[in-house]
């Protein structure tokens, strides 16, 4: 893909220089012209240019180019150390390797040598350590230059992302530079055994049914997959692997980080081992603090149903599901939740599953490891009871 000015339509207005965000464009000789190294495609200037001078040139893949490709990459962020999810990744991608019999990438930016030898541990066969300066922080462009450039280089047959806040908003830009496809938000990634295609599978229409996306004819097939989703691998410290340290100079963009403030705590539901969860069957809101005195008493915490939130009952932190937090405690007790494919999309990680419900149809129940038909609030009161 590359961006395309037709110097006999530019007037040479500027606009599009004026809101490109990463400063790509310039005026030159009184016509517009572009910064490849800074372009990532997004597309802003073809929707400003007042006089349709300028757009985005699209090749298509033959299925020749393909075959140049191969391996499963991963990017590896880090969030005050490596984020799990990046482990969860390299495990993932290490099984998806192995069906096709190829390698494991990690890509590890602003990172350390302790930090490769974990990814490493986790299933890498190599980890590419970025050591450039534009890499210790999270920011799209110079990560979105550094990335294509070592995918130009290498051709990875697959590149996966974790779902994060940065992950959402640096996968669509890689996507776009390198002319690819991207599946969000899977919950399931596997090899066609007949093509040998990733088949991304994710809910789609609302949560009513489970699309499988396939990429044929692009390279590489990017997807993301929400932190919780996949399990973590067990480490292996005996495993030996390759690190190869970058430190070839990227784009730095427009944006400057003056300052980084986290929010305190982060997410309980995701690291939490005993989840208590309601949904509209619990009746009443302020039944809601059955669930909570459980939860207390098992040393877990309260999860809650999309609806719960769409009814202003929880906030969104304690919501489970796809649109909300992917979850792998040991137990999960689901207590008034019919089971909708995005909340069940988001408790596949869970050990054990006890599901209450006065529905013996409730779709929950086919992915509780224990049925209780009974009402919820009734349910919740018993097990205080039993704890007392």
């Amino acid at each position: 893909m590359a961006l395309v000015i037709d110097t006999s339509l530019c007037v040479g207005c500027g606009a599009c220089v004026g809101g490109c965000p990463n400063g790509a464009l310039e005026l030159v000789n009184g016509c517009a012209a572009v910064n490849e190294d800074a372009c990532v495609l997004c597309g802003v200037c073809v929707q400003n240019c007042p006089v349709g001078a300028i757009d985005i040139r699209r090749e298509t893949a033959s299925p020749d180019n393909t075959a140049q490709h191969r391996d499963v990459w991963v990017f590896a962020q880090r969030s005050e150390g490596l984020a799990e999810v990046s482990l969860e990744l390299t495990g993932l991608a290490r099984r998806l390797a192995d069906s096709k019999g190829q390698s494991v990438t990690a890509l590890l930016g602003g990172g350390t040598q302790d930090e490769a030898d974990v990814l490493i541990a986790a299933g890498a066969d190599r980890v590419i350590l970025g050591v450039q300066p534009a890499l210790q922080n999270q920011l799209e462009a110079p990560y979105t230059d550094w990335i294509c450039r070592l995918a130009a280089q290498y051709k990875p047959e697959i590149l996966l992302f974790g779902a994060t806040a940065f992950g959402r908003s640096l996968a669509p830009c890689v996507a776009a530079r390198l002319g690819t496809g991207l599946t969000a938000d899977c919950s399931v990634l596997d090899i066609d055994p007949d093509t040998g295609l990733l088949r991304q599978t994710r809910p789609a229409f609302g949560g009513n049914l489970m699309a499988t996306i396939v990429t044929p004819h692009h390279r590489p097939q990017m997807a993301t997959v929400r932190p919780g989703v996949m399990p973590l691998p067990v480490p292996d410290a005996a495993r030996r692997g390759e690190i190869i340290t970058d430190s070839e100079a990227v784009a730095a963009g427009l944006v400057e980080l003056l300052e980084e403030v986290r929010s305190g705590g982060g997410s309980a539901l995701q690291k939490a081992e005993i989840i208590v969860s309601v949904g509209r069957g619990i009746g009443q809101r302020k039944n809601m603090k059955l669930a909570e005195e459980l939860a207390a008493k098992l040393g877990g915490v309260m999860g809650v149903s999309r609806p719960l939130v769409e009814m202003g009952w929880a906030t969104q932190d304690r919501q489970i599901g796809q649109t909300g937090t992917a979850v792998a405690p040991r137990l999960l007790i689901a207590c008034g939740i019919s089971g909708a494919i995005q909340h069940l999309a988001g408790i596949a990680g869970a050990e054990t599953v006890i599901a209450v419900n006065t529905d013996p149809n409730a779709p929950i129940f086919g992915a509780a490891d224990y049925k209780v038909v009974a009402d919820a609030a009734d349910t919740l009161r018993a097990l205080i009871d039993a704890l007392a």
